[in-house]
């Protein structure tokens, strides 16, 4: 039996190491911080449990056969539950519109958007579903190692069929006319790290994900993926090793040979690195081992980091949503503050999460549990007096928008921003979502999941396929499934 070790605990780790585990490998997995999860951990304050990443669970099917793929069942760890409306869109002058999961619904809502918006919706949909299940079935899993690889899976020549060359805004521009229409079929490449006028139509497949396979919420919360795979990794014998802080890995002869935590030594057959890519590359290997320098690292375009605030409120708030987008200033202004002069934003949009509307355990009875994030550039000087000004800034603007005071009914509140990203996660920049998905950082363009070394593989957000939960997940797949290749 070999021995594997794996750097980090969040999600394409964990899937990683019960890949493994389940083929008869000794699977030991190492994380800085106290439970798994990585990103989308959770912490636990008075009463209140936050989610502190992710809170979108979308491609249900794709996260099944996954599960489906380690012989176990998604719904024998946790239940899923659709949202109805999936979120609600404040705009300027105190319009809001509620996306509903109904296809019916829907069509009637882009009805009253413009003349024959439901059947242009029907026309972008199907498109997109092309895309989608092109993608899941073809392209997703491409280890990204040479351009061979987009040939023999015959994507090169479908790339005009794809729209790998024509961006998500010309897409949507070129069918619909109505701001709202555009903002809410845009909304969903915001997080991939540039405009939608940079990114390829290809990622209109997160419409089909969004509006047709839905938007859901697992039960018990986000972290409700990891807390499951970390049982089926102890299942299999994965051993777990929390606040354990990896400071080196251990070379010879040219082979990963162990991990250096606390000043113990474990050694290995070979090694999973699913923590930040850069942090690992950088700081943990050896500088002739690097397969990039810092030259090439500050060259990659980032996704956006973000600035969360945890928050509780004394009582229950109508007006909001699950989830809810506050568009009521220009997503082109906020975009460029992000992507082309990055900088603070001067008039930000905004996202808030009110998971108790769908959970009633995650917070005290009666009171209300929300996350907020707004987007922002990577390595921004980061003040705790810069976080307490844009918390006023985004409660005054949610007053305005639900028409009632907010501030008083505060009873816990806590930021996480650049700074943190960086502490918590040893995120590069401070990012929260990995790289931008711009053509020039696809597939094999991507940092490489294999090393300078012959038995140390790359999984997570900054390699293939990207950032996401779905993606993530298949990361860690993808890297096992090279690790045993090579053995």
């Amino acid at each position: 039996m070999k021995k594997i070790g794996i750097i980090g605990a969040g999600l394409s780790s964990l899937y990683a190491a019960c890949y493994l585990a389940k083929k008869g490998y000794e699977v030991d997995v190492f994380d800085k911080n106290k439970m798994a999860g990585g990103r989308s951990q959770t912490y636990k304050d008075q009463g209140y449990t936050f989610d502190m990443g992710p809170s979108w669970y979308w491609m249900p099917d794709v996260i099944d056969r996954l599960f489906s793929e380690l012989d176990e069942n998604r719904s024998d760890y946790f239940a899923l539950k659709r949202l109805d409306p999936a979120y609600k869109v404040f705009w300027k002058n105190n319009e809001t519109t509620s996306i509903p999961a109904g296809k019916g619904e829907l069509h009637d809502l882009f009805d009253s958007f413009e003349a024959k918006g439901g059947q242009k919706l029907n026309e972008f949909l199907k498109v997109a579903k092309v895309k989608y299940d092109t993608s899941m079935h073809s392209f997703i899993e491409i280890p990204g190692k040479k351009i061979g690889e987009l040939i023999k899976f015959d994507i090169l020549k479908g790339a005009f069929k794809l729209d790998m060359f024509k961006s998500v805004e010309k897409d949507v521009s070129n069918r619909f006319t109505s701001d709202k229409a555009r903002n809410i079929l845009n909304f969903p490449v915001l997080f991939l790290g540039e405009r939608a006028s940079k990114i390829p139509a290809l990622y209109t497949l997160m419409n089909y994900a969004d509006l047709e396979l839905g938007t859901w919420y697992p039960e018990g919360g986000m972290n409700a993926i990891a807390n499951a795979l970390e049982q089926i990794g102890k299942k299999y014998g994965v051993n777990y090793h929390y606040a354990s802080n990896v400071t080196e890995i251990i070379v010879e002869n040219k082979k990963a040979k162990g991990l250096k935590v606390k000043n113990e030594v474990f050694c290995f057959d070979g090694i999973i690195a699913g923590a930040d890519y850069n942090h690992v590359e950088q700081k943990l290997l050896p500088k002739e081992y690097r397969r990039y320098d810092e030259n090439y690292w500050d060259k990659r375009k980032l996704a956006p980091s973000s600035i969360l605030f945890y928050v509780g409120l004394s009582e229950k708030i109508d007006g909001l949503e699950h989830h809810n987008l506050f568009f009521d200033e220009s997503l082109e202004q906020h975009g460029k503050e992000i992507y082309e002069t990055p900088k603070w934003p001067s008039k930000p949009l905004f996202y808030v999460c009110a998971a108790s509307k769908t959970d009633e355990d995650i917070s005290p009875k009666g009171h209300e549990n929300l996350m907020i994030l707004i987007p922002v550039a990577p390595d921004l000087e980061d003040s705790k007096e810069n976080q307490d000004k844009y918390f006023d800034l985004i409660v005054s603007r949610m007053e305005k928008q639900l028409k009632r005071e907010i501030k008083s009914l505060i009873n816990y509140k806590k930021a996480f921003s650049v700074n943190d990203f960086k502490s918590t996660y040893n995120a590069y920049k401070g990012n929260a979502y990995g790289l931008a998905n711009t053509l020039k950082q696809t597939a094999h363009l991507k940092p490489k999941l294999t090393s300078k070394l012959k038995n140390l593989y790359f999984c997570g957000q900054l390699t293939v396929p990207g950032p996401g939960i779905p993606p993530t997940l298949i990361s860690g797949k993808i890297a096992a499934k090279q690790l045993i290749k090579q053995n």
